[in-house]
């Protein structure tokens, strides 16, 4: 598949308009960077982002599924969950294994999930991962064609740099290369 900047344009445009998602979503990439980074939050905005990352599916992912690992996010240890929370916020681009894992260990966690708190910590240096996305990314790149199910943290990087270099090829950043991805998939699954 070719994209041009243009095209990556137009995509986030319609994502803008036609996610339902978008304005909390924004809101949230605005506010919760800061917050996470002084550690004024709560609960429940460290629960956000778990539960963004599944309803965005909006019904494709199954509900009981769904809660049940929104439950046990719930219920885990919140300073457990700060202490991962503040390993994301001193991430970089380079140095994020750490925190990667600590997010990822966490009770009703993932590797998918744990890389989008990144995500949220730092919306500019790094990008969710899910099948949706790796599919759309690997038919835009080089990148491998398989989904690893579940995703490994050296899939993770290989996903990660990949987008990087998308993102650097198409002249926009992270988060707008997320938006184009999520429209191109669903886009792609309408026809």
């Amino acid at each position: 598949m070719e994209v041009t900047t243009a095209d990556i344009d137009e995509y986030v445009e319609r994502y803008r308009e036609q996610e339902p998602l978008y304005p909390v979503e924004q809101e949230s990439v605005e506010s919760l960077p800061r917050a996470f980074r002084t550690g004024e939050y709560g609960r429940r905005d460290a629960q956000w982002v778990v539960r963004w990352y599944y309803r965005r599916y909006l019904g494709a992912f199954p509900d009981d599924e769904r809660r049940d690992i929104e439950t046990r996010f719930a219920g885990a240890d919140f300073e457990t969950v700060r202490d991962a929370i503040a390993l994301a916020t001193e991430a970089t681009p380079d140095e994020y294994r750490e925190a990667l894992a600590a997010l990822a260990d966490l009770p009703g966690s993932n590797l998918a999930v744990a890389s989008a708190f990144l995500a949220f910590t730092h919306p500019e240096e790094f990008i969710v991962i899910g099948d949706r996305e790796w599919h759309v990314v690997s038919s835009l790149s080089e990148l491998a064609d398989e989904y690893p199910d579940p995703p490994t943290a050296e899939a993770y990087s290989r996903y990660l740099q990949t987008s990087r270099g998308l993102a650097s090829d198409l002249d926009c950043d992270l988060r707008e290369l997320y938006m184009a991805i999520w429209r191109i998939w669903k886009e792609s699954a309408e026809r």
